[in-house]
């Protein structure tokens, strides 16, 4: 996440400048906000590819309990 390395989460995070304050999709919101088109169209791919994956895991856990029934 742009500004803050060590934390991995890309649905919802501490807001940069809100201490505890959490933003949903914080990588794209921030940069919005700053007027970071770049960056937030970066978030964008990011964020996507994070939906892609969960999405296909719950397919893959779908396809197993259907083939247990």
């Amino acid at each position: 996440m742009p500004g803050r390395p060590w934390y991995q989460h890309t649905i919802y995070a501490p807001g940069l400048y809100t201490g505890y304050g959490v933003k949903t999709l914080p990588g794209i919101r921030e940069a919005i906000e700053q007027g970071q088109w770049s960056t937030a169209e970066a978030q964008v791919l990011v964020v996507a590819a994070a939906l892609q994956r969960a999405a296909d895991r719950i397919t893959m856990a779908g396809d197993m309990v259907e083939r247990m029934r």
